[in-house]
This record gives structure tokens, C-alpha cells and sequence, in this order.
């Protein structure tokens, strides 16, 4: 059994005052036993653009990935922050960023899908490709209790990700999201519970929460999904925290049993 803690936030535009929230549930999870965290999409900054660009920083050199680091370090778990933003040659990305117990960062994935989408309600239009510059590569990343397969939030409407992540070997898909209050209940654990499905995979899924500074709604509902779909543990929508224990080897199992991936009749690409 590998133990996971999920950290279900309501971040804002300070990324110090969301670290000291961070530390704070790092220190909590830290004595219940944890192996492993994660925190949601715009862990550490969630704002207008102006605030994305003001504190996006170059990969693994800037002062949020060193205070990052050095809680890793110090609480000693691996540490997925969901996603902050990077300066990138053609722009900011939002980047799923891993960092071991000894603080060094092993991988980083950069969001491939915008949600470049109208919802109804008091935000109505998204366009984060007006904000960050989309990622280009499918990222999964060998850990001491699982491969895990990165993701974050609208990518979760892209289920070829997710095949391609299996391909890789992934047998835990991490979630870290943003899902709109509005869109989040109508689909977040329908597409969930389908991701898991389909992939045979646990289902790591950690979203912000109620209502941010900037007057958006998020539709917390973190959870924990098993490779047949069943949802293990699931938080509501106000800032918590979940541990859960996830049995691998359940996913070989249920694979061996119905074998899905041995019975694809044709293929599909994801387009760089």
C-alpha cells in the first residue's frame, strides 16, 4: 500500500500566502504517514494573467521552486505541485513540476490543452492560450511506489492523453486541477471515473475549491478513484486535506483480468 496525500486549496494571487497554506497541510499529512503529495493546478499563483507572468520563473531556478524544494526536503515526500507558472523560449507555461524527499527536481510536465471555453457563470470567458503557451510532450515519471502519468485539469476531456500515458507504463494518472464550479459538477467525476476505467488506473485528482480572490468559483470535489472506477475517498468543496491508500498492484491485476489494452484494434497519435 502506498499512502498519498491531496492538498484541496483555494490559492490566490500571493504565492507566499499559498505556501504558507502548503506548509502547513504538508506538516499535517507529514504525521499521518504520507509517501507522497499533491496540491492542485495554480497551486501557487491563481490569478489574472498579470500574475502568472509577474512570478513565472525559469525551470528549476527561481525562488517558489527553492522554497518548493526545500519542503520536500524537510517534510521528506515527493512532492507534485500541480502546476505553477514557467517561463518557457515561447512563453509562460502552467507546469506540473515533481520534486523527491532529497529536494531535487525529477519531472516536469507542461500543460498541453487550453481551456480556451465560454461557461456560464460570473467569469463566462476562458482563454488560457491568451495566458499560457501550450506544452508539447506526454510526461510520465518512474517513482519508488508507482509510474505515475501527469495531467492537469481540461486535459482530462482528452482521453487519447491517457492511452498514450499507458503506453508509457503509467499505472496511477494524477489530476491536479481547476475545474469551474459550472463544469465541474456537471463532468468532473463523470470524466474521472472514465479515465479511470478505460486506463485501469488509480486516479489521483486534486482540485481548487469555492470562491478565489478574483471572484472565481471552483468546484473542489478532490478524490481518489481505483482502477475499476471506484471512487475510494473524495473531499467537498472547502480547503481539506485526504489521505488515501493505494494498492498498486490492484491495477495488474484488474489488467490481467480484462485486458483492454491487448484489444485495441487501431491506434491514435497525440499531434506535437
Amino acid at each position: 500500500m502506498e499512502r498519498v496525500g491531496v492538498i484541496q486549496m483555494t490559492s490566490g494571487p500571493d504565492p507566499q500566502a499559498n505556501l504558507k497554506v502548503i506548509e502547513k497541510r504538508l506538516e499535517t499529512l507529514s504525521q499521518q504517514g504520507v509517501r507522497w503529495v499533491v496540491t492542485p493546478e495554480n497551486a501557487l499563483v491563481f490569478g489574472a494573467k498579470a500574475d502568472y507572468h509577474q512570478h513565472a520563473e525559469t525551470f528549476v531556478d527561481g525562488p517558489l521552486q527553492h522554497q518548493v524544494a526545500a519542503l520536500a526536503k524537510r517534510f521528506q515526500v515527493w512532492f507534485l505541485i500541480g502546476s505553477m507558472p514557467i517561463r518557457r523560449p515561447q512563453g509562460v507555461s502552467t507546469t506540473s513540476i515533481l520534486f523527491s524527499p532529497n529536494g531535487e527536481c525529477v519531472a516536469a510536465y507542461d500543460k498541453l490543452h487550453m481551456f480556451d471555453v465560454d461557461v456560464a457563470d460570473g467569469h463566462k470567458r476562458y482563454r488560457e492560450s491568451e495566458i499560457f503557451a501550450a506544452g508539447h510532450q506526454v510526461v510520465s515519471v518512474d517513482t519508488p511506489f508507482a509510474k505515475l502519468g501527469l495531467s492537469i485539469c481540461y486535459d482530462l476531456r482528452f482521453p487519447h492523453l491517457y492511452g498514450e500515458l499507458v503506453k508509457q507504463g503509467a499505472n496511477v494518472i494524477v489530476v491536479p486541477a481547476a475545474f469551474t464550479a459550472v463544469t465541474g459538477q456537471a463532468h468532473w467525476q463523470t470524466l474521472l471515473q472514465a479515465r479511470a476505467i478505460e486506463t485501469q488506473c488509480w486516479v489521483v485528482a486534486v482540485n481548487q475549491c469555492a470562491t478565489h480572490p478574483c471572484g472565481r468559483e471552483t468546484w473542489g470535489h478532490s478524490m481518489v478513484i481505483n482502477p475499476w472506477g471506484e471512487i475510494v475517498a473524495c473531499l467537498d468543496n472547502q480547503p481539506d486535506t485526504l489521505v488515501v491508500e493505494l494498492d498498486i498492484d490492484k491495477v495488474q491485476d484488474i489488467r490481467t483480468a480484462m485486458p483492454v489494452a491487448k484489444h485495441i484494434r487501431f491506434d491514435t497519435q497525440i499531434k506535437q
